[in-house]
């Protein structure tokens, strides 16, 4: 059936519009049902807690408080409800039908709504469970226990389970979708059959008789009594048929007789005209083949200079595209070398993209060490892998490299056989057959060479490479320098940084060493997890300055000896978040400043500063943890000597899954026991020291 049709299109229209009405009214009725039944259990959990309130109440009048557990415990025996106890104002379950949980914390999200709710009585529905909350007033007799500035002295939490009520919701719902899909099937039927009967059939019957028309049959008649507007349709349909039979006779009729005449007296007038225009064609055509002579030479000379033209052109055009080609591939690279400000992987990308451009074997950037006279071979990639990462050779008079940084310009070699005065094979280990080398300057200043050597093809290099290599090292030598001055920046910043670090050692005998040693510990275990290497340079420098929040607590109490109090272990504890402020204007420390801030989180979410769990902490943090405990462990104190390593490895174990990473104990234990050795030495010299109280923290 045509998508296009008119019954198609009337049909879809009236069951869009019937399936909208329905759904609609099945959806107010569903939600009235249900906001009644929510409404009911409302009541009906108000009726009960102002019965349990009552109860408590005298209960508590009499002196019985340790009945609470016991009423509590009845109203649980009901199966719709799922839990009922008493809350303080800070979410402490004070009294509960399951005793276990006396004393422990409520869920997060109900301290919150505790917090955020100032109505004596509000709850909250799920699909599941209705949950309540009454508040129990401050009355006069409960003075004598509780602050009378309060207004309420505690919250009663009910649960109240809904599987029943929702299976009946359901099943009102799947009703409600059924006799919805009937009624809708119902009508679209009931549609469908009339349209059919009345309108489908009776247009067929007429498109047909229009069929017969357009075929030249003009004696149709078509007889429609299905309804009075489809048999006057019909009855004009055949009047116009019957009229357009006689005007196509008269039309007919007319051109039969209207051709002879034309035929007549065309023919005499016809003939004249001809012979006059052929006459006149016969003089065209003579001057025209005069006029074809002389444009015949013309075109002949016009091809000579096209021909010419087009060489030309040609010519030039592949100089245009070789130039576009050039500008593009440099356009590229100096968007790739701007892209990185990390020195070696600049140096890597340089130098591929060089080679790759210039299509050549093997390529290499020499950095020039003016003082001792060097150059250092930073990467020499051949065959699209690293030949040589780091290499010093010496400045030499056969050295190619040497020749364009005391000369300072670039230098092509097309074949070393025409330059004898330098070395064939070189110091790098490779046959050179044809090479450029080009200096990389920075304002009047040589700082090294980039050279490409050996084409793939083992073809001759020209002088369009020179150039476009030229274009290349004033691109790279530029980046180099800008990557070269981030990276003394931000050395600078942490040598800054670190001297702070080594002045809070100075100052206490247990510190003295403690962030060397944890980045030790740190970086060995980072390196047996597989972490790569801007992940290890993150852990180091978290290590090393995992501490630097120690500057801004007091002197005395890093040095304080003997018990701390809750409020010196409470300021001991802003450590890592003074540590994060210190480097909060450093962006480039944006992950370390996060992982020294959560070094002392634990793994069960029961640390400090922020009680963060697991899967909240950076994994260089959890290592960080581990490392520092265990140097705080083989550490003196004033209350015990340093532990031994056996003693160590089992603490570690034993907090395993609470307060370390569990993978990473693992691996520390792994090397703590392959390399024991190498740990002694430094554990027997803390063994000899002592230590304040506050390294821990």
């Amino acid at each position: 059936m045509p998508l296009n049709s008119l019954k198609i299109k009337i049909v879809s229209l009236v069951a869009v519009i019937v399936i909208a009405v329905i759904s609609l009214t099945a959806w107010s009725h569903y939600n009235g049902q249900k906001l009644l039944i929510v409404h009911l259990i409302e009541k009906s959990s108000l009726a009960l807690i102002e019965s349990v309130v009552a109860n408590i109440q005298s209960e508590m009048k009499a002196g019985h408080t340790t009945d609470l557990g016991t009423i509590l415990t009845k109203i649980k025996k009901q199966d719709y409800i799922k839990s009922v106890r008493i809350v303080d104002d800070n979410g402490v379950i004070l009294h509960s039908a399951d005793h276990k949980e006396t004393g422990y914390q409520i869920s997060d999200t109900g301290r919150q709504r505790l917090a955020s709710s100032s109505k004596e009585h509000f709850y909250f529905s799920s699909n599941n469970e209705f949950d309540s909350y009454t508040k129990i007033a401050n009355a006069p007799d409960c003075h004598a226990c509780h602050d009378s500035r309060k207004a309420f002295i505690a919250a009663i939490e009910t649960r109240i389970a809904l599987p029943e009520l929702n299976a009946y919701i359901n099943q009102e719902k799947k009703k409600s979708i059924v006799s919805s899909a009937i009624m809708v099937v119902l009508i679209i039927g009931a549609l469908l059959l009339f349209l059919v009967i009345y309108v489908d059939r009776p247009i067929h019957h007429l498109i047909s008789s229009m069929q017969q028309i357009e075929q030249g049959n003009f004696d149709v008649n078509s007889s429609i009594s299905s309804s009075n507007e489809m048999h006057l349709l019909a009855s004009n349909f055949n009047l116009m048929a019957t009229k357009l039979k006689e005007l196509m006779n008269t039309t007919i009729m007319n051109e039969r007789e209207l051709a002879r005449a034309e035929e007549k007296l065309s023919h005499h007038h016809d003939t004249h005209l001809m012979n006059l225009k052929l006459e006149e064609q016969l003089t065209e055509i003579e001057n025209l083949n005069l006029s074809l002579e002389e444009r015949i030479e013309e075109v002949e000379k016009a091809n000579y200079t096209i021909a010419d033209l087009a060489a030309e052109l040609e010519q030039k055009n592949r100089n245009l595209e070789h130039a576009v080609e050039h500008l593009s591939s440099i356009y590229k690279i100096g968007l790739a070398i701007n892209s990185t400000m990390d020195i070696d992987r600049l140096f890597n990308l340089i130098v591929r993209t060089t080679i790759t451009t210039l299509n050549a074997k093997i390529g290499y950037i020499i950095l020039y060490d003016k003082h001792h006279q060097r150059l250092n071979v930073t990467n020499l990639i051949g065959g699209g892998k690293l030949i040589a990462p780091q290499k010093s050779i010496p400045m030499k008079d056969t050295s190619v490299s040497s020749w364009v940084i005391r000369n300072r310009k670039p230098l092509l070699i097309a074949d070393i056989n025409q330059t004898p005065q330098f070395d064939r094979f070189s110091d790098l280990g490779y046959e050179r057959k044809s090479l450029i080398c080009v200096p990389l300057t920075v304002k009047d200043e040589i700082i090294g060479t980039i050279s490409v050597v050996n084409k793939v093809d083992n073809s001759q290099f020209y002088s369009d490479e020179l150039e476009m290599l030229t274009t290349i090292a004033a691109q790279a030598a530029i980046a180099i320098k800008n990557a070269t001055l981030y990276e003394e920046q931000q050395q600078t910043y942490l040598n800054t940084i670190q001297a702070l670090v080594s002045a809070i050692e100075a100052s206490d005998s247990y510190t003295k060493g403690h962030s060397e040693r944890v980045t030790r510990y740190s970086i060995e275990i980072g390196r047996r997890l597989g972490l790569p290497s801007d992940r290890l340079q993150i852990l180091e420098r978290a290590a090393i300055l995992h501490d630097i929040g120690k500057i801004g607590i007091d002197l005395s109490l890093l040095h304080k000896e003997g018990k701390l109090s809750s409020s010196d272990i409470h300021e001991l504890q802003q450590h890592p978040v003074i540590g994060m402020k210190i480097l909060e204007p450093i962006e480039f420390l944006l992950d370390v400043r996060t992982c020294i801030g959560q070094h002392h989180e634990r793994y069960d979410g029961l640390g400090y500063p922020n009680r963060l769990k697991s899967s909240e902490l950076l994994l260089e943090s959890r290592i960080l943890s581990v490392a520092d405990a265990f140097d705080a462990m083989t550490s003196n104190r004033p209350y015990r000597k340093a532990l031994p390593l056996e003693t160590a490895i089992s603490e570690l174990s034993e907090n395993s899954g609470t307060q370390f990473d569990p993978a990473i104990v693992d691996v520390f234990t792994a090397v703590l026991e392959e390399e024991g050795t190498f740990f002694q030495p430094r554990m027997a010299a803390a063994r000899q020291q002592e230590y304040g109280s506050a390294a821990l923290l």
